[in-house]
C-alpha cells in the first residue's frame, strides 16, 4: 500500500478534488446542494476559510485557509465527501459502478479516493493558484471567458476590487505554465 505523505507545514493550501471516474455531477443542482451543505457543515464543525473555489462538472479547486497549527485538512476532505456521498445518493443522485475493494470498504462510487494538496509558499505562490482556480473553466472550454462562469469566487474577487470584471479570456489563455508545483 503507497504511503502517501501529507504536508504538515503552512496553513494555507491548494487542492483539487476529483469525482470518481469523472462522472459530471459537481454543477448539477443537486451536486451544487450537497456539496454546500457539506462544506459548511465541516466548516462549521472544523473551521477553515475558502479563499477561493472553482466549481466544475467533475471535479473542483479550492484554496483553503486553516486555523494556525491545524494541517488536518484530510479529516474535513472526508467530512465533507461523507456528508456530500449521504445527501446525494439521499437526494437520487447515481454512482459509479463499484470495485470488490471499495464494497469491502463501504465506499460508494461518488468520488476518487484521493485528493491533491500543494502547500501555498507565499503570497506570490497563493496568487498563481488563485489565478490557476479561477482561470479553470477557460482551460477546459467552457466558456470563452473567465467571468461567463458562474461557480468560482472570481466573481466575489471581482466586487472586491482584486480582479478587473474582463480578466480572463480565451485570447490571454497561455496554458499550464504558471502551475508548475516542482
Amino acid at each position: 500500500m503507497s504511503n502517501y505523505r501529507r504536508s504538515s507545514i503552512g496553513d494555507i493550501f491548494f487542492f483539487t478534488v476529483v469525482t470518481d471516474r469523472r462522472q459530471p455531477i459537481l454543477t448539477t443542482n443537486l451536486g451544487r446542494q450537497c456539496l454546500r451543505t457539506a462544506m459548511k457543515e465541516a466548516q462549521d464543525e472544523l473551521l477553515f476559510e475558502i479563499t477561493a473555489i472553482v466549481l466544475l462538472p467533475n471535479h473542483l479547486h479550492t484554496v483553503w485557509t486553516l486555523p494556525q497549527d491545524d494541517t488536518d485538512y484530510s479529516t474535513r476532505w472526508r467530512r465533507i465527501k461523507t456528508a456530500f456521498t449521504k445527501s446525494w445518493i439521499k437526494g437520487g443522485g447515481k454512482t459509479q459502478p463499484r470495485s470488490k475493494s471499495r464494497i469491502d470498504k463501504g465506499e460508494q462510487g461518488v468520488w476518487q479516493r484521493r485528493f491533491f494538496e500543494h502547500t501555498c509558499r507565499d503570497e506570490k505562490d497563493l496568487q498563481r493558484c488563485v489565478d490557476y482556480i479561477h482561470v479553470n473553466p477557460l482551460k477546459h472550454q467552457l466558456v470563452e471567458r473567465v467571468c461567463d462562469w458562474q461557480w468560482s469566487s472570481f466573481h466575489r474577487y471581482v466586487r472586491q476590487g482584486d480582479y478587473d470584471p474582463a480578466w480572463g479570456s480565451a485570447n490571454e489563455w497561455y496554458g499550464d505554465e504558471f502551475m508548475n508545483f516542482e
